[in-house]
């Protein structure tokens, strides 16, 4: 599927089990370990008569999901460019190269990775009924945004998610959230609660966020630079390791954990504000 599922979601029926039970070896990157997996998938035809089940997400599950990623999804993330804005203006940006590197420090070493990993921790605080630390991650997540524009876009889509997901999948984790947390919503804690609170499993959710995070700075790229909707799909498709191995280190840090080497696109966000002429909220 396009939502960042990985190589399981790509290949079915013709995955043999002996690829796609194994585990990752200590240290290994899961991401390197995908890319070798699928090599092997060209060299290893399936048994006779085998029939592997792929692996699957719920039918109720994969449809909010698909539906609250959709760009269709009234949060406005169409107007938000993470300061790519400045950084074509800068010259930063030029080309579809150009653009992938940007977009793969800013999920692996920037804004993806401190979102993914307030996600993970949002998403198991609001599955435990842990108000307390629920309450703490909502509070780190508003006050974390390294500028006011990206504060903007993280809490205005974050706010919009919550209303609009209470309104048509209402559910008690959201409504328990309001309760303990009254403040600004960051995006990333808006959607973790709404799906742990469906009962959707983190990692598949997780994952969908960062697709859906990297799918829309890839259009601010395409609307900007610009480039061909090929050119922008390409990036999507090289994104895709980045996004796997990211969700992965995010599953596995802590809070302390959270931090960004991506000092350039946060100067990006900054420098956007005083920005003279500008297509995009951030």
């Amino acid at each position: 599927m396009g939502m960042g599922m990985g190589i399981t979601g790509m290949i079915m029926d013709d995955v043999p089990r002996k690829i796609r039970s194994r585990r990752p070896r200590k240290g290994e990157d899961p991401a390197l370990r995908a890319a070798g997996d699928f090599d092997k998938l060209l060299d290893t035809p399936p048994a006779r008569g085998m029939t592997v089940e792929p692996d699957t997400l719920a039918p109720t599950a994969l449809y909010r999901l698909l539906a609250w990623l959709s760009p269709a999804f009234p949060v406005g993330a169409f107007s938000y460019s993470s300061g790519i804005e400045w950084a074509v203006e800068a010259g930063d940006i030029t080309s579809e190269p150009t653009l992938q590197d940007w977009l793969g420090v800013m999920l692996s070493e920037g804004g993806g990775f401190c979102d993914a990993v307030l996600f993970a921790q949002a998403h198991r605080a609001a599955l435990n009924d842990d108000d307390k630390i629920l309450h703490d991650v909502a509070e780190l997540a508003a006050a974390f945004a390294p500028s006011k524009e990206r504060h903007l876009e993280t809490t205005a889509q974050g706010n919009a998610f919550i209303e609009a997901a209470r309104a048509a999948w209402g559910c008690s984790a959201i409504d328990r959230f309001k309760a303990v947390w009254d403040g600004p919503v960051a995006y990333p804690v808006a959607v973790a609660v709404t799906a742990a609170g469906h009962g959707i499993a983190l990692e598949p959710a997780l994952a969908a966020y960062l697709q859906a995070l990297a799918a829309n700075w890839v259009s601010a790229g395409v609307r900007l630079i610009p480039l061909g909707q090929t050119q922008g799909l390409r990036v999507v498709a090289a994104l895709e390791p980045a996004v796997a191995a990211t969700a992965q280190r995010a599953l596995a840090a802590t809070l302390d954990d959270i931090g960004s080497a991506a000092f350039r696109a946060d100067l990006a966000s900054a420098r956007h504000e005083t920005q003279y002429t500008r297509l995009f909220r951030s």
